[in-house]
Parts: C-alpha cells; structure tokens; sequence
C-alpha cells in the first residue's frame, strides 16, 4: 500500500484559514472606519446645518428687537403727539369761556367797584380791586351767584377803607371759579362738557 503524506496540504489549509481569518478582520476593520466615517460626517452636516440656522434665528431676533426698540419709541412720539393734540383741543374749547369772560366781568361788575387786576390759573379766578363800600361788594358777589359763567364767590381780603381823591374806598380780593353750572348744582367747563358729549357717543 502507498504511503500519502497530508502534512503539506494541511498546513497550507491552515494557512489559508488564517489568511482568510485576516482578510475577514481587515474588511471589517475597514467597514467600521468607513461607517464611523459616514456618521462623524452626517454629525458634522447636522451640526452644521444647525449652527446656521441658529445664526439666523440670532439674526431674526436682533432685527425683532430693533423693529420692538422702533416701536417703542414711535409710541412715545405718538404719546407725546397726542398729548400735544389734547392741549391744542382744549385750548380751542376753551376760547367760548374767554370770550364770555370778558362780555361777563364788565357786566356783573357793579357801580363803585373798580377792578385793578385779574388772574385766571385753570378754572380759579382772583379779583382783586377797590370798592366804594362792603355793600358793593356784596353786590359783586351776588352777580357773580347769578352768572352762568361764574360761580362760587369767596371773598378773600378786605382792607379797611381809606381816604383817596376819588373819596373813600377799600381794598379787597376776590375768588370765583369759570364754568356753567349744571342743575346738580356742580360746575363744568365748555372743554370738560365737550369732552363728556365726545365719551357719551
């Protein structure tokens, strides 16, 4: 019988095997760079991506922010411009007052009563002036409760009379208030009635 001898071909199989084993372990060494590779790059686009959008959403809310400060300060314009506004039509309003003022002060005035100065701040008015006799000036006063443009007399300061050229005469103040008297016996101004029509529409 012949003898066959199998060492060669068993170690060239082993070799093989390893070699196999090997080129397994390398092609999966590369497969999970090449993977690895493809996530860091898809992590990398995504931060990307998001990092721009980031900046413009940064962007977005920078021009918001100055468009908020331009409003703001548009508002206090417009505040401003209608407080501007709400003089002027109080002023307009208030120019029936004036005219009827001064048709009512010489006209409630009596004889023997002299007026050498008059102030008006808002609504107060001051008289103040020289009359003949108390009585005179009681007179003034009852005018004055009797006008529909001024009410509320309050006599302030009389001076005791004195001897002057014209004869004698006293020195005294006077307070009265300018509005039309409504019939709960409070005062109103034209301006105050005008805007009351405007919030009554």
């Amino acid at each position: 019988m012949a003898k066959i001898n199998l060492l060669p071909w068993r170690e060239e199989l082993r070799k093989q095997k390893r070699q196999d084993f090997l080129n397994t372990i390398i092609l999966a060494a590369l497969v999970t760079a090449l993977v690895f590779g493809l996530v860091h790059m898809y992590i990398n686009d995504k931060k990307a991506y998001q990092e721009q959008r980031n900046k413009l959403l940064q962007d977005e809310i920078a021009l918001l922010d100055k468009k908020i400060a331009d409003i703001k300060t548009i508002e206090e314009k417009k505040s401003k411009l209608l407080a501007k506004i709400d003089v002027i039509k109080k002023l307009q309003e208030s120019r029936p007052e004036i005219v009827h003022l001064f048709d009512e002060i010489p006209r409630l005035t009596p004889d023997g009563v002299y007026l050498t100065k008059f102030t008006q701040l808002g609504t107060d008015l001051i008289f103040e002036g020289k009359s003949q006799s108390n009585a005179r000036v009681s007179a003034f006063m009852k005018s004055i409760e009797g006008s529909q443009w001024l009410h509320l007399p309050k006599l302030d300061v009389i001076k005791a009379p004195e001897k002057t050229d014209f004869g004698q005469s006293s020195d005294f103040t006077l307070h009265a208030k300018l509005g039309v008297v409504k019939d709960d016996g409070q005062a109103v101004t034209s301006a105050a009635k005008s805007s009351a029509a405007k919030r009554g529409k």
